[in-house]
């Protein structure tokens, strides 16, 4: 049997390269980043089994400050993190997925204080960083080596129409800074303006980005993150002081509000402030984060007719300030950074009701606030 087996691959060499090409990585690494003000030194990194949901400790960078939100290179080779400080600033990392070891490569001026997330395009050409108390984006080009080189241009929001929060809403607050799913557009949220900024992006133009579309919502709810259907019809938005998920058909870049679902049960009480935003791989079900008096996820069905949202589940998040969290590749298991009670809760996932079922490992962590996926080749 088996000299038949090996002459068979001998004649058909390729049946071998087509079953590895699909089988996918079998583990994948968590990338995690933190407040350094605590416990944590920096970014540490887990191997995630997505067979069980264990985690199990790899490495730690030490020594950067306030990595709060974290971005993964297309090929899994780079790690970029932002450095939340008045001083804001943006650090390179070259990755060995294997291993979990992380190496610094150079840091960059934001132009702007607490930057608070970062992402990447496709092409390796660009990093976009969001100022929350800046109240702007920057737009970092990248060398060929994923160093990140001097800022190009920065845009500001608009501190002319704030929301009626005296408190929160005193002047622009940037939160957001990503890119459409055909990166032709990047899009950034304003919580203080209650603004969405829907910009044209040109990732190997001199002059990246020009100004386009701005969509406003409800004044005070303060929007916060977005994500976008498999389908590229839709787009959610979720709101920080609101509490709600707002849906719109994405139109091309053009989007028109349809709907807006609370995160809150009825007659809510307490402090509130929802956070991250999620879709489930296949797209059926849609996750949110809430914080203050709450810490739970909220799950709703998505209608794929019209992007609509049902509500399925409101459960506690098994600790305090789910800050961030993320769904494995698999759509199994979803994990929750607790900004608070320093630790990463993973859940299992229903895969048919989209139900949060179990809650199956718990790792200890200071002040985890970000939570990213990189595959292991």
């Amino acid at each position: 049997m088996k000299k038949i087996l090996f002459c068979a691959l001998a004649m058909f060499p390729g049946l071998v390269f087509a079953q590895k090409k699909h089988m996918g990585p079998k583990s994948y690494d968590l990338v995690v980043g933190t407040y350094t003000s605590g416990t944590s030194k920096g970014i540490s990194v887990y191997r995630f089994y997505p067979e069980s949901g264990r985690l199990a400790y790899l490495n730690q960078i030490e020594g950067v400050s306030n990595p709060s939100y974290l971005a993964v290179s297309n090929n899994n080779k780079f790690i970029y993190a932002v450095n939340e400080n008045d001083q804001g600033e943006v650090s390179a990392f070259h990755f060995d997925g294997k291993t979990g070891k992380m190496d610094f490569i150079n840091k960059q001026s934001t132009l702007g204080g607490a930057p608070c997330y970062v992402s990447v395009d496709k092409g390796q050409k660009n990093l976009l960083v969001a100022n929350y108390s800046g109240g702007n984006i920057a737009v970092l080009p990248l060398n060929e080596d994923g160093s990140i080189a001097p800022a190009a241009l920065t845009i500001a929001g608009d501190s002319r129409k704030l929301g009626p929060n005296k408190e929160r809403q005193e002047k622009s607050h940037v939160h957001t800074a990503v890119l459409s799913p055909d990166e032709k557009q990047v899009l950034y949220t304003d919580l203080g303006a209650d603004q969405i900024h829907i910009a044209k992006y040109k990732a190997a133009k001199k002059d990246q980005i020009s100004q386009g579309t701005v969509i406003s919502v409800k004044p005070g709810d303060g929007p916060r993150h977005i994500a976008f259907s498999n389908d590229k019809k839709f787009m959610y938005l979720i709101t920080e002081m609101g509490s709600s998920v707002v849906v719109f058909d994405y139109n091309n870049g053009k989007p028109k509000q349809r709907q807006e679902i609370s995160l809150l049960p009825d007659n809510p009480k307490g402090q509130t402030g929802a956070a991250d935003i999620h879709l489930s791989p296949d797209g059926k079900f849609l996750y949110a984060s809430n914080r203050g008096d709450y810490n739970d996820i909220s799950v709703f069905s998505v209608n794929p007719e019209n992007g609509e949202l049902a509500f399925v589940q409101r459960t506690p998040s098994g600790g305090k300030g789910p800050r961030n969290f993320i769904i494995d590749p698999s759509g199994k298991f979803l994990l929750v950074a607790h900004q608070y009670t320093n630790d990463i809760v993973v859940f299992k996932i229903d895969q048919e009701t989209g139900k949060l079922i179990q809650a199956v490992n718990r790792v200890e962590i200071g002040n985890p606030v970000c939570l990213k996926f990189a595959a292991v080749e």
